[in-house]
């Protein structure tokens, strides 16, 4: 397990700024009052989302690695930080729905129903904790495993 200490450590730090987005995207209007802004704006994680993978790598190649790093190196470490990120997933959904947005998704669903044209059935469906963790644990691994193979040609270094 000391093997992958740097992933799972990485994995963890990306979970909780995750959250700390949600808090920022809650304070900020996005899960209320500028819910139909939420769509765009959430995508400015992804700055967010590539410079941890960067850092992580980065940190991976230099303390574990010893100032070396094959692409297939980095692209490894960066899938199990993403498989770290998903298995942590539930966890998160919880936190930011319980704590952080309680109403998101009743605000969600509205918002579809009146300005997205969704029916109140297909709002519901997709706007539920169930959906959001199964989005957020493949999410974490399908833009996880595309961050790492890009962020690996950057980071490696023979």
């Amino acid at each position: 397990m000391k093997k992958y200490a740097t992933e799972v450590k990485w994995g963890v730090i990306f979970t909780v700024s995750a959250l700390l987005w949600m808090v920022v995207e809650k304070t900020l209007g996005w899960h209320d009052a500028h819910i139909d802004k939420h769509a765009i704006y959430t995508n400015l994680f992804a700055v967010i989302a590539v410079a941890l993978f960067v850092f992580a790598l980065i940190e991976k190649r230099n303390k574990d690695l010893g100032g070396k790093m094959t692409w297939v190196q980095g692209f490894v470490s960066g899938i199990i930080i993403s498989v770290v990120v998903a298995i942590l997933a539930p966890l998160s959904q919880y936190i930011t729905h319980e704590f952080i947005t309680p109403d998101y998704f009743q605000n969600a669903i509205t918002n579809a129903v009146e300005n997205a044209g969704m029916t109140q059935e297909n709002a519901e469906t997709f706007f539920n904790f169930k959906s959001y963790v199964i989005q957020a644990a493949f999410g974490a691994l399908g833009m996880g495993i595309v961050t790492s193979a890009i962020v690996a040609l950057f980071v490696r270094k023979k």
